[in-house]
This record gives structure tokens, C-alpha cells and sequence, in this order.
């Protein structure tokens, strides 16, 4: 017996973005926050990428992958934010079947490399802070290159079978996603067949991944406190504890909304849904938007370069 309402189809032409549910009549008010952070995002990731390169004493491995962070934080917070910010202005729902899989896609592409980055970074101040005669030996530009190239493959090829498994289901007429974004498990839900596998494949993907990545970043710096502590005075100690500061600062702004995000959504039925879509969004905007806020009031360089950008248009 058949019913209009689940009538089977391949590939619908369009998926309808709600935006946020049940909150559609502040969307404008909902908007002047995020397009503030949108914008904080993007003026300070370039700057970022724009000090380190032009400023010699940064070209060391650490801020080689702080310029990885800042591009990654670009990807991610522009996948997404430009159509939200579209439905929240314009009403402009619709988005194409192919651009809804492009969008997932890099948007938990760059979300798994942004992982990868921070265990990166934390092996760096591991062997910065253990083995600093051998920093430079170790870190040298080509393992960097090879790290970073490890992140981007290691991202890429995780979320591969996320669009090409979506591609493939059945939907049902209903293609409502009641999101700001194309987000996997809200697609999920559309499709009018047995989604177990891909289900699976991304509870692993959003837990097992980060988990591992956590593990690791947990061990270094267990080894780097233990170094610390070995230091002969107070003095050595929080100066050397001092350069890991913006690196664990950034973990949490990442980690904190990714894990309270997924556990929300996987785990919190009885959550309204427009708190699950606020709090992903806020997981999308508040990393890359702090991260160069962070490191740069760690950083003397950056600060001395924006002082010069800020004084230079002054005259």
C-alpha cells in the first residue's frame, strides 16, 4: 500500500533547512551574534596567516601548525555559516542534494583534521619541552609537511563514506532537515531504509576518532608535566608550562562543545531540538573564532604585528 507521504525516491533534488526550530521569529536577532563571530572568525585566521608569514621568527613548527589550525577553522566555520546566515536573513531554505553532501563533508572532514592538528601540536610541545636539544633536529620542515599531509589524508579518508553512503539510500518525500546545516545524523533520518551501518560509522567517527585523539594529547602531557616538574626552579617551571598554555586553551574551546554537542544530540532525547541546533552551531563558530584570540595574546610576535598594522593605518 502506497502513501505520497513515503513514496521512495533516489536522490531528491533539494533538502529544506529550517534554521533553527521553534525559533524562527528571532532568526534576525539569532543572527547578529553569529555573523559577529563569523566575522571575528575570518578577520583572525587570516591575520594569523598573514603574521606567521611575513614574520621570520615564527616559521618553527609550532605556529606551521597554528597556520593549519587557522586554515581549518576557515573550512569549517565556511562550510556552513554563509547558508545559515542565508536562512536567517533572506529565508533562503532550499540547498541542492550534491551541495548538501559537499557540505557535510567538509564540514566533518575539517572537524577531524582540527583533532588531528591538536594531537600534532601537543607531539611538538612533547618534544619541545622533553627533548629541546633535539626539537629542531626532530620537527624540521619536511616532518611538519608530512604530519600535516597525515591529518589531511587521515580527515579525508574517515569521512569518505559519509556523502558516498547518503548518496546511495532511498529517501522518502519528506526532506525537511530541521537544522541550520546539512548535519549527517539529521540526513540520517530521512532515509526510508536500514541506516544501522552508516549509524554505526558515525557514533565511531564522533567518539572513537576524538577519543584516540584525546588519548594521545592526554599522554603528552602527562610526559610534559612530568618534565616540568623535574625543572630546579618555580621560575624555569612556569616558564616552560607557559608556552603550552594557548595549546591547552584551544583544546577545550574545541573538545568541550564537540563532546557536549554529541552527547546532546546522541543522548539527549528530552532536550528541546533548537538547543541542539544552537549548541552545534555554537561547537561551528566559538573555536575558530578563540583560537587566534588565544594565541595571539600569548604570542609577543603577533601582538607586536598588529600593533604595526594598527598603528601604520593610524597614519
Amino acid at each position: 500500500m502506497s502513501d505520497s507521504n513515503t513514496t521512495r525516491f533516489t536522490n531528491p533534488s533539494t533538502f529544506i533547512l529550517l534554521g533553527i526550530p521553534g525559533l524562527e521569529v528571532a532568526h534576525v536577532w539569532i543572527s547578529i551574534p553569529f555573523c559577529t563571530m563569523y566575522v571575528i572568525a575570518i578577520l583572525g585566521n587570516f591575520t594569523i596567516l598573514f603574521i606567521v608569514k611575513r614574520e621570520p621568527s615564527l616559521h618553527v613548527p609550532m605556529y606551521y601548525f597554528l597556520c593549519m589550525l587557522a586554515i581549518t577553522d576557515l573550512v569549517l566555520s565556511t562550510s556552513t555559516v554563509p547558508k545559515m546566515l542565508s536562512i536567517f536573513w533572506f529565508n533562503s531554505r532550499d540547498i541542492d542534494f550534491r551541495a548538501c553532501l559537499t557540505q557535510m563533508y567538509f564540514l566533518r572532514c575539517s572537524s577531524v583534521m582540527e583533532s588531528g592538528i591538536f594531537v600534532a601540536m601537543a607531539v611538538d610541545r612533547y618534544v619541545a619541552i622533553c627533548h629541546p636539544l633535539r626539537h629542531f633536529t626532530t620537527m624540521t620542515n619536511r616532518v611538519v609537511f608530512k604530519i600535516g599531509l597525515a591529518m589531511v589524508l587521515r580527515g579525508a579518508m574517515l569521512v569518505l563514506p559519509y556523502p558516498f553512503l547518503t548518496r546511495r539510500w532511498p529517501y522518502c518525500r519528506i526532506n525537511i532537515i530541521p537544522h541550520t546545516y546539512c548535519e549527517h545524523m539529521a540526513v540520517v533520518k530521512l532515509a526510508c531504509t536500514d541506516t544501522r551501518i552508516s549509524s554505526y560509522y558515525g557514533l565511531f567517527v564522533a567518539f572513537f576518532v576524538p577519543g584516540l585523539d584525546v588519548f594521545f594529547i592526554v599522554v603528552s602531557y602527562i610526559l610534559i608535566l612530568r618534565a616540568i616538574f623535574r625543572l630546579p626552579t618555580k621560575d624555569a617551571r612556569l616558564k616552560t608550562f607557559g608556552t603550552c598554555v594557548s595549546h591547552l586553551c584551544a583544546i577545550l574551546t574545541f573538545y568541550i562543545p564537540v563532546i557536549f554537542s554529541s552527547l546532546t544530540y546522541r543522548f539527549g532525547h528530552n532536550v528541546a531540538l533548537w538547543f541542539h541546533v544552537v549548541i552545534a552551531n555554537v561547537y561551528l563558530l566559538v573555536p575558530p573564532m578563540l583560537n587566534p584570540i588565544i594565541y595571539g595574546i600569548r604570542t609577543k610576535q603577533i601582538w607586536k604585528w598588529l600593533l604595526q598594522l594598527v598603528t601604520h593605518k593610524g597614519t
